[in-house]
């Protein structure tokens, strides 16, 4: 029976080294591309297209509980550099803390400024996000719909750098890329810096220089209103609704821009669990919309190229559930393959895990060279070990979606800082539960240590630093929730 049990865990634990190479493989393939591109850049650039009218925009700031956004976030979009009769800013509101009051005071300060900007309330959350833009646009003016979350920042020239390329009739929206107001708060704003750059720098470049689909990322975008409705508006059936109708709006014909000159600032989670929140949403409504969009991808007439790249964009965050089960699988494995040798665990599956490590490293260095970012590049070194410790949590979340249609829209609590400033003394207000991820994080580093046991007694001493990775990510993640949590008491 132990023997069949080997068996079982062996090819699960295969399986899912396998499928990390995979996605290591398609982080090769996108930086090839991206080197590419790169050299068809001069003859190949987007250059500003004609258009001389001004067409009347619709602003929408959606927004729930962020008394230390929303101020900074009201400035920024009344300072946009459009004709005033031609602007209508919409707050969509659905708070219930006094972010109310906070609104309410610099809406009305606008207003005495000539901003034509108005405050649109709901008495129920329903759809969220989803629900709130769409109830802003059955009373918006504009022809075209500019988003912005609570945490961004809009430069005063985004309309006039967007808005030209509406001149091409099939145009639908247009993407600029984030910016990080606090990318340097500490270690872990710079790897999420690192992580989402990246996203935007080669990802959505090679996507769309190649004529590949890719995504509204549900803020510092703007859309044609009738890309919007053409497509059937904005859904709640997935917690990822930018994803959902990007897919749907492609596949109805409309055609998306990305422009990585333009750069939005935002702001990057300061906390683990606000951070575990948002990937954990967003690992969700991936799935969600996989399950949603891909029947009709792949029954379409659509190239190869772009159904194989759909694939693997929406599957991707399958890469936390394989990752889990590789951390899961790792010691039972090891333990029936004793007989063959200890250094097997070298001989394969370290050329395995290596294939996923050299993919991401090599995505990720590419960016950092290209940014000139310098002393990033320590966090190469600790994003490895991170998601290692994230992995189980965020795998949860993929199973959730893959089970599941809709669900609640968590959102992302921000605080306003930038640099090295301390968070504001009522942070504590918006903080996230973390008892049981500090329990299941203990647990695990407690296993994960079995591994390293093992090989210790049997002498395999290169295999030692390869294993010892999976406990200090579950160390470092229970480290930074138990910070947290100290923080909050």
């Amino acid at each position: 029976m132990f023997s069949w049990h080997g068996y079982i865990w062996t090819a699960i634990h295969f399986t899912a080294l396998a499928g990390l190479a995979l996605y290591g493989m398609h982080r090769i393939w996108l930086v090839i591309s991206w080197h590419r591109i790169q050299r068809e850049r001069a003859s190949n650039s987007d250059r500003s297209l004609l258009f001389k009218k001004r067409p009347v925009v619709t602003v929408q700031l959606p927004i729930y509980n962020e008394r230390f956004v929303a101020s900074r976030l009201l400035d920024a979009a009344a300072s946009l550099n459009w004709p005033e009769d031609r602007l209508e800013i919409q707050v969509l509101d659905d708070s219930t803390d006094d972010t109310q009051k906070i609104i309410e005071d610099r809406a009305a300060y606008w207003k005495r400024k000539g901003i034509n900007i108005k405050i649109m309330r709901r008495d129920f959350r329903e759809g969220y996000k989803a629900g709130a833009l769409n109830q802003g646009l059955t009373t918006a003016k504009g022809e075209y719909i500019a988003i912005f979350d609570a945490d961004f920042v809009p430069p005063h020239d985004f309309l006039l750098r967007t808005l030209p390329y509406f001149a091409d009739e099939k145009t639908g929206m247009v993407q600029a890329q984030w910016g990080f107001l606090n990318a340097k708060h500490s270690w872990f704003t710079g790897i999420q810096s690192m992580l989402l750059g990246a996203h935007f720098s080669v990802e959505h470049c090679v996507r769309y220089r190649r004529g590949l689909y890719f995504n509204f990322n549900g803020t510092a975008g703007i859309w044609r209103r009738k890309a919007i409705e053409s497509s059937g508006g904005w859904q709640s059936d997935t917690v990822t609704e930018d994803l959902d109708l990007s897919y749907r709006a492609q596949l109805a014909g409309w055609r998306f821009v990305y422009l990585d000159d333009l750069v939005v600032p935002s702001e990057l989670p300061i906390t683990i669990a606000s951070f575990r929140s948002q990937q954990q949403r967003w690992a969700k409504g991936s799935i969600q919309t996989a399950k949603k969009i891909l029947p009709r991808i792949i029954t379409s007439p659509l190239s190869f190229s772009v159904k194989m790249e759909t694939l693997a964009h929406l599957l991707a965050n399958f890469g936390w559930l394989l990752g889990a089960i590789v951390t899961l699988t790792l010691y039972p494995t090891i333990m029936w393959r004793v007989g063959i040798g200890p250094y097997e665990l070298i001989r394969l599956d370290l050329p395995l895990f290596m294939c996923t490590s050299f993919g991401i490293f090599l995505y990720f260095f590419t960016f950092l060279n290209k940014k000139g970012a310098g002393g990033s590049f320590r966090w190469l070194l600790l994003l490895p070990v991170l998601s290692v410790g994230l992995a189980p949590s965020i795998a949860l979340s993929v199973l959730k979606g893959v089970f599941s249609r809709g669900g609640i829209f968590k959102r992302t609590p921000k605080f306003g800082v930038s640099g090295h400033e301390r968070l504001p003394v009522l942070a504590f207000l918006y903080s996230q539960q973390s008892i049981s991820y500090l329990i299941m994080n203990l647990l695990l580093f407690v296993y994960s240590l079995l591994p390293v046991v093992f090989a210790w007694k049997r002498e395999t001493w290169l295999a030692i630093p390869f294993l010892l990775m999976f406990p200090f990510g579950f160390l470092l993640v229970f480290s930074k929730d138990l910070l947290g949590l100290k923080k909050r008491l």
